[in-house]
């Protein structure tokens, strides 16, 4: 693709179409431009386009963003795919972007500023160093518009350093950038600080100048977080003066009107209140001179701010900054005096726990960021949040005093709340937040409130307010109490008695039905955390007995939930509805049929545009969950299940819905498995598909994919024509020579040798094992060793010791012995997992005790340690230690989300054991040292006496006692 006027007017011309709402014309685009993304100069001319003057500012914006998109998946080269961005685009773009970025309107700044800071990840400080000093000479430009553009690339570029683990490299960059960018940055802050004086009167240099400051700031957080650097602390007295008068700067000038955006002003003292929060909670030694007067700052900033939404980040940070200082024993002094902390209770923390008017028009008009905040723990930068954090800090030096303190206004409030329910509900709402922020002293999102305060009776707060709120017939009274109710159910879920909990349900079942969007979320959450309760012994604390008056009703509410307004795709209802399935298990069957029609009339539903993928995830457990509790009941009953699944499944394959592909082929999988001894036509009229390289291109679809064939092999090997083996190879040859996958080829591998028929696997063995030897020799991790040890086990079991050993010498001569010495020998400790350990060893103990040759003058030297290897797997833990160089992610090790593949645990895998005839391998070893040593009497005792250790011979003579054998 050459850099014409033309190709820019086609490009113009697909990117014009991405903004279609047209969904068919907007795909066709996408799919194009995706199809040309690899051609040399494409990355060219979208920089050129969104430079182009006379192009309409939509498409020049769109193209700036498909630029940063392309960066973001290309720019970093992975090892199974190669570089896909051409060496002379990469170094065109390094040396155009920031001019470019620094001249472009600042929609387009902002995208460019963020590619900037992706390449930077990859490439900074050392395949780009010319980049920092390139931004630093435009610092000294005087053009506000370059130099903010140059502050937010600096900030995209180090705002990496406030969560990146500690390393040598990342000492080294940051050392770098403090040696070539502290002193500009400081100076840059002196001037424009001079500027924003002298421009006090004028609103238009007053929004630029404070736009510098916020960055600034920021910039200082990022530089400041890993360690004090010696720069900051020696030009420390500079900033902390610079702070000082911005927190007490109010200039009307800086006024928004909009209630709800905080302005420039609000978001530089914000962002002030953090700096000196982490300087308090880090560096409290060298900053304790200036904190004082930063706490009487804050203090008149959160007495003088008032209630408006736009102050919310603001007061949230000042109050975390008290907070941070009030728990450091150091600073305890501050706030001991009562009067201190009768103030702080009334002027801080009670009037910001107040629920507000923008609380309740979130309540009712944006349902799901009020529970986003308000459960999920996205609330960080609340007023309340931070009024409870603070509130917990005060508590480790001053629980007693504290707790007294706020009991009275808890009093107080629900005596107000009592004079005037329906006018003053507002006072309970707040007494509730109060008490179980005083009760909470340990929490998580997982377990609810783990450890409670013993001044706050959390039954006797249940049983006098909390529970008039969930038995009240009116569920559709005063929403906000009722959520509140469900809430505390909710967080002291493990603290309230067994019997409470049991009662709760069938309230919370009721709650399902409420017209309120938050409410009838809470419910559903509530019931599924309720279920994860364990009791003292580990077991459940609900059981189906304790549901069994209610389940009908459960079933029934949850599913009837998803039909109320704004609850068509509520994640909460359907982690619900997944977490009832499997608690009731066959007790769902009697409902079965109407509850996976009503499941596949959701699952057609949200394929047409999947815009949930939590919802989306629940939503195919569940029918996991169904499969699984009523095919153990009736086996037959699989074939409905297809009935009902194969329309939407095959209109998701056809229609390419890349989200959920990939659980369709797990269900798929999981549905192939309930079969026992051959392949419906259906899904053999699929396999050839599955062969398919397009398939195998996205990373999501490989385990499911690799799962799904070895369902077909493990089903119906004789049913797969031999000419398929060649493509099932193919596949297997793919993912062997990708660090990321190889161990997904293993698995298939596994599956082919174990049930393939023999004189069709073979064939190609030969090659196989030219392949695998080629990969460990090419590429060796750790990874790799593990699963190739346990297929040579695997392949010793199923085909004999002595086959693989010819298949190896075959390959060349004396390698056996290498791979004896190199491999068995050497690494079988890192071969982890209870089963991969068992084939391992029963691998190697057929080698040494079924291979003739393994006693001849070639191997025989190897024999012992083959040996005492074996026994090492028996006895020693498996070593996990993983070279410094292997930092990747082993997939087997990530649960859960990912960005690719969803594992859905419902349809995880039975473990396969393929020497499950052999109960112990311990005894199997020694009846089979026993048959050797008949078959060769007197010569496996000396070899083992003088050549095993003495803690391996202990071990071994317990083997031979315990099986009753001798060595002769």
């Amino acid at each position: 693709m050459e850099v014409t006027e033309s190709n820019l007017q086609t490009l113009a011309g697909y990117l014009q179409k991405t903004l279609s709402p047209d969904p068919t014309e907007r795909r066709g685009a996408e799919k194009f431009l995706e199809s040309v993304e690899g051609n040399q100069n494409y990355p060219i001319l979208l920089l050129h386009l969104m430079d182009k003057d006379g192009v309409d500012i939509h498409v020049r914006i769109s193209a700036a963003i498909m630029f940063k998109n392309y960066i973001k998946r290309n720019w970093r080269v992975l090892e199974d795919v190669g570089d896909r961005i051409h060496p002379q685009d990469r170094d065109t773009i390094k040396q155009t972007i920031v001019a470019l970025m620094l001249k472009s309107p600042e929609q387009i700044q902002k995208q460019l500023s963020d590619s900037i800071s992706i390449i930077g990840r990859e490439d900074f400080p050392d395949k780009w160093p010319g980049l920092l000093q390139e931004m630093i000479t435009k610092i000294d430009s005087g053009d506000f518009h370059v130099i903010n553009g140059v502050l937010r690339t600096a900030h995209s570029i180090f705002k990496r350093y406030r969560h990146e683990f500690k390393s040598q490299k990342l000492w080294a960059e940051i050392k770098f950038v403090l040696d070539n960018f502290a002193a500009p940055l400081t100076q840059l802050f002196n001037a424009t600080m001079d500027l924003a004086s002298k421009h006090a009167s004028d609103p238009n240099a007053l929004k630029v100048i404070f736009s510098s400051l916020v960055l600034i700031c920021k910039i200082f957080y990022s530089l400041n977080f890993q360690d004090l650097p010696e720069f900051f602390e020696d030009n420390m007295a500079t900033w902390m003066a610079h702070f000082h008068t911005l927190l007490t700067t109010d200039n009307k000038l800086l006024q928004t009107q909009d209630e709800d955006e905080p302005g420039l002003l609000e978001q530089v003292k914000s962002q002030i209140c953090d700096n000196i929060a982490m300087y308090a909670q880090k560096y409290d030694e060298e900053f304790q001179q200036h904190l004082p007067i930063f706490v009487t700052d804050v203090w008149n900033l959160l007495i003088n701010t008032g209630p408006s939404v736009k102050y919310d980040l603001l007061v949230s940070n000042a109050i975390q900054f008290l907070a941070s200082v009030a728990e450091r024993p150091g600073y305890k002094h501050l706030f001991e005096d009562p009067s201190t902390l009768a103030s702080i209770c009334e002027k801080v923390i009670v009037p910001n726990m107040e629920f507000r008017d923008a609380d309740e028009e979130a309540f009712s008009d944006n349902p799901e960021e009020y529970i986003r905040r308000d459960i999920e723990g996205s609330d960080i930068d609340t007023r309340r949040r931070a009024a409870c954090d603070l509130v917990r800090a005060l508590c480790k030096s001053f629980e007693g005093p504290v707790i007294e303190n706020f009991s009275r206004y808890v009093q107080a409030m629900l005596q107000e709340y009592t004079k005037n329910p329906a006018q003053n509900w507002k006072n309970k709402d707040a007494a509730i937040y109060l008490v179980t922020s005083l009760a909470a002293k340990g929490q998580t999102q997982k377990q609810g409130v783990t450890k409670t305060s013993e001044l706050v009776n959390i039954l006797d707060f249940f049983n006098g307010h909390i529970a008039p709120d969930l038995q009240s017939p009116n569920i559709n009274e005063q929403p906000v109490l009722k959520a509140d109710a469900i809430k505390y159910v909710m967080v002291f879920r493990n603290q309230l008695p067994h019997e409470v909990l049991v009662v709760a349900m069938p309230l919370l079942v009721h709650f399902l039905t409420a017209t309120s969007h938050v409410v009838h979320s809470y419910s559903a959450c509530a019931i599924e955390k309720l279920m994860t309760v364990k009791s003292a012994d580990g077991q459940p604390a609900l059981k189906k007995a304790d549901l069994a008056s209610c389940s009908e009703a459960l079933l029934t509410n949850l599913f009837n939930a998803m039909t109320l307004p704004g609850s068509e795709e509520n994640e909460y209802i359907m982690k619900a509805i997944m977490r009832t399935f499997s608690l009731l298990q066959e007790g769902i069957i009697p409902y079965v049929a109407t509850l996976v029609t009503r499941l596949t009339e959701k699952l057609v539903q949200v394929s047409k545009n999947p815009s949930k993928p939590h919802f989306n995830h629940y939503l195919f457990e569940s029918v996991c969950i169904a499969i699984r509790n009523t095919c153990k009941v009736n086996p037959a009953a699989v074939t409905s299940f297809e009935e009902g699944l194969f329309p939407p499944f095959q209109d998701i394959l056809q229609q390419d819905v890349q989200e959920f592909i990939p659980y369709v082929f797990q269900i798929l999988s999981l549905l192939l498995e309930m079969h026992a001894d051959s392949i419906p036509e259906p899904y053999m009229a699929l396999f050839p598909h599955l062969l398919l390289p397009v398939l195998w291109e996205r990373p999501g679809n490989i385990p499911p994919l690799v799962r799904l064939l070895q369902a077909f092999i493990e089903r119906g090997a004789k049913q797969i024509q031999q000419d398929k083996m060649p493509g099932l190879l193919g596949i297997f040859q793919k993912l062997l020579a990708s660090k990321t996958n190889d161990h997904q080829g293993f698995y298939l591998l596994g599956s082919i040798v174990q049930y393939m028929p023999r004189d069709v696997v073979n064939q190609y063995i030969k090659q196989i094992f030219i392949l695998l030897f080629r990969r460990l020799q090419s590429s060796k991790t750790t990874k790799y060793v593990k699963v190739l040890l346990v297929f040579l086990g695997l392949f010793s079991i199923k085909f004999g010791a002595t086959q693989l050993i010819e298949i190896i010498e075959g390959i060349q001569e004396k390698m056996f012995g290498m791979v004896v010495e190199k491999l068995f020998v050497a690494e079988a400790q890192k071969v982890s997992g209870n089963i991969e350990r068992k084939i391992c060893a029963v691998g190697m103990i057929k080698i040494l005790t079924e291979a003739p040759v393994m006693l001849n003058p070639d191997f025989d030297k190897l024999w012992v340690p083959l040996l005492q290897s074996v026994i090492g797997l028996f006895e020693l833990p498996a070593d996990e230690e993983v070279p410094d160089d292997e930092h990747f992610i082993e997939i087997e090790d990530t649960a859960g989300y990912q960005a690719a593949f969803s594992q859905l645990a419902f349809a995880g895998k039975k473990e396969h054991d393929p020497c499950a005839n052999i109960q112990d391998a311990k005894l199997y070893l020694a009846q089979n040292l026993q048959k050797l040593s008949l078959a060769h009497p007197g010569k496996l005792g000396p070899m083992i006496t003088t050549g095993l250790s003495m803690e391996a011979g202990v071990f071994l003579q317990q083997y031979l006692t315990a099986a009753g054998v001798k060595l002769v």
